[in-house]
């Protein structure tokens, strides 16, 4: 018997109520004490394209995904032409018998190159998805054939709901409860989170709800025995968690740390945390009864608006964000260039996706390095900062906002897709663990006071770079912005001795924060202190390296993992010091080149070993990456690898 350890996938059109069904399972889940960690998969169109939602459950917290399904829930034909391949021997389908003879050639959305290799496997004959289920019992599937439209007859018996267009929307609750069923997990429990996600909607629950009742007893009474996966409610104790995604986390994260402005314009995967912030633009205020904060977040007409609406907000003296991906980011160069040079402390959070141009706009790519480190004509100083995990991602948020108002420069926050789209189980977040630092501001209650006869001096040299800021408009405090270069009272000049200092001056700020910033902010390191090999990664590649370590320690591999968090300034003696521990470097990252591994080269003149890459658009999991460094130790490895799991 298999208890607590399960990988589940649905899949269906877009449109058909995939996420909901993976969300309805994931919280059902996460109330019987149990932790996850999802993966939204999804084409870039609004209905009708292929659409999925792979769910990881465990008794531990996890963070990463690994290849094999166990257990696949359809209600359409093309969830199993997809994914039938994936289930493990011993795992089991959940399918509708009514579309056993529907030949895969004719499902009109399906890849042709999936037709084509399914057609040849299966030559001489025309492959159905009953030619699909066999293959699955030949492996050892176990198969469960869920007769929807019965179901749903019954089910609008019990409810009086007639019209099939309202019934129809039941079906992927009805794999969720067939899913269940076979798992012999506790329905009071599915029933719990259907209320809590339709909670608005008191209608739609009853009736999910009766949909959930029917399923789950039809399965009870007609699945064969013999399935040895089951889920268990585990005690869970006091302690309080949270069910969110990357979006939610970093949203989380800013509200905490105090924004009050944020831009942005609609963009996949970044705008669902401008939507979401926007639902708590009005927020209780902490520790104070009746206490009300408030925010304002914007949909511009661009991303060039945006951000320049951004750094308004800045000059104006609020916390300020924005919020983008690839190809916004991308129009973003000019206004980030022009808050470098007029020491402007904003963040653009960038959630980054497969490019070039518009790329693969719902797929996942960590490609946007070095444009973050260098996009832009001229030289100025930002802070480049990568979060690695959802914790990370809540927590960054402050310290990208202190970032920028304690060295007055942008602060690009790199998150990817496969963080923004995954849901996950997570421990309360502690926001007094989040000390807000605003530099030198004068306009939080700091007396300003300029002295008689002088004038304030906006850019003032000082022997550490950072001049006084106020808020535009403060009485007293005339100064000037411009995209030229400028003197200490933010006039034009082309004076070279002025511009040497001034260019001095910002750029020498890189070389402060990289002084002033906690290592501990700077990079991770897990493992051996003398290894045989060191991977070195960043971003969400997190996750799925740590539990692959854990496998081969528990072999017997001596095996480091560096974990780079602060890009720009790059820390590059300590992350030689610790490299130069190692036997061989492998660097691991999801972008054709190997950004970050050039990077490493650049500032510490130390070369990678080997390139472990991935760029066809979905996340990096356990499994291959446990392979892949296995591999490189075991001297099986060519000095570039490829990887290319995903459905």
């Amino acid at each position: 018997m298999i208890e607590n350890k399960l990988q589940w996938c649905i899949g269906g059109a877009q449109g058909s109520g995939v996420d909901t069904s993976a969300n309805i399972f994931s919280r059902a889940c996460a109330e019987g004490g149990l932790w996850i960690m999802g993966k939204r998969e999804y084409f870039s169109n609004i209905k009708g394209e292929h659409s999925y939602f792979v769910v990881r459950v465990d008794t531990k917290q996890i963070s990463a995904l690994n290849d094999p399904i166990d257990i696949l829930a359809t209600f359409d034909e093309e969830t199993v032409a997809r994914h039938f391949d994936e289930i493990v021997s011993g795992g089991a389908l959940i399918y509708d018998p009514s579309l056993e003879n529907r030949k895969i050639a004719e499902i009109p959305t399906l890849d042709r190159r999936v037709k084509d290799e399914i057609a040849a496997r299966f030559s001489p004959e025309t492959p159905t998805v009953r030619t699909l289920v066999k293959e699955c019992e030949r492996k050892g599937v176990h198969i469960y054939p869920v007769p929807y439209s019965s179901l749903l007859n019954i089910i609008g018996s019990r409810s009086n709901e007639k019209r099939m267009s309202v019934l129809g929307r039941m079906v992927n609750v009805l794999a969720v409860a067939a899913s269940f069923a076979i798992l012999d997990y506790d329905i009071e429990d599915l029933k719990s989170s259907i209320e809590r996600i339709f909670g608005g909607k008191k209608g739609v629950a009853a009736i999910n709800k009766i949909a959930a009742e029917v399923a789950y007893e039809h399965m009870k009474a007609n699945a064969h025995d013999g399935f040895s996966y089951r889920l268990k409610k585990v005690p869970r104790g006091s302690e309080k968690r949270l069910l969110l995604n990357g979006n939610q986390a970093v949203a989380l994260g800013k509200l905490a740390a105090g924004l009050r402005f944020q831009t942005y314009y609609p963009i996949t995967p970044a705008a669902d945390e401008s939507t979401y912030l926007e639902r708590y633009e009005r927020f209780p205020a902490h520790g104070a009864d009746g206490a009300v904060g408030n925010m304002v977040v914007v949909q511009t007409e661009d991303e060039i608006a945006a951000i320049t609406m951004a750094i308004g907000g800045a000059l104006a003296g609020v916390r300020t964000a924005t919020c983008t991906s690839g190809p916004g980011f991308s129009l973003m160069a000019e206004g980030i260039g022009w808050a470098g040079i007029n020491e402007v402390p904003v963040v653009i959070t960038n959630y980054q996706r497969a490019g070039p141009s518009t790329g693969m706009p719902t797929r996942h790519e960590q490609g946007d390095l070095k444009f973050s480190m260098y996009g832009g004509h001229g030289d100025f100083p930002r802070i480049v900062l990568c979060s690695g995990d959802l914790e990370e991602c809540f927590y960054d948020a402050n310290n990208a906002f202190n970032y920028a108002e304690r060295y007055q420069l942008p602060v690009i926050h790199l998150i990817d897709k496969a963080m923004a789209n995954s849901t996950a189980v997570m421990n309360y977040f502690d926001p007094s663990r989040m000390k807000i630092d605003r530099g030198l501001f004068l306009g939080d209650g700091t007396p300003f006071v300029i002295e008689e006869g002088k004038e304030y001096e906006r850019f003032k040299f000082t022997e550490n770079g950072i001049s006084p800021r106020v808020p535009a408009g403060t009485k007293g405090a005339v100064f000037w912005n411009t995209g030229d270069e400028h003197t200490e009272l933010g006039h034009v000049t082309e004076d070279p001795v002025i511009r040497d200092r001034m260019m001095d001056k910002r750029m020498g700020k890189l070389a402060l924060a990289l002084k002033e910033i906690p290592q501990s902010e700077q990079f991770n390191y897990f493992g051996d202190r003398k290894p045989d090999l060191v991977v070195v990664s960043w971003g969400s590649t997190k996750g799925a390296i740590l539990e692959a370590m854990e496998r081969l320690r528990k072999e017997g591999r001596k095996i480091g993992f560096l974990q780079m968090r602060l890009i720009l300034p790059f820390p590059a003696d300590a992350v030689t010091h610790v490299l130069k521990q190692a036997g061989k470097i492998a660097v691991m990252e999801m972008n054709y080149v190997g950004q970050l591994a050039d990077v490493m080269t650049e500032y510490t003149g130390l070369k990678a070993d080997y390139r472990i890459v991935k760029f066809n658009g979905r996340p990096i999991t356990v499994d291959e990456t446990y392979e892949s460094i296995r591999n490189i130790l075991d001297g099986k490895s060519e000095k570039r690898v490829v990887l290319t799991h995903g459905a």
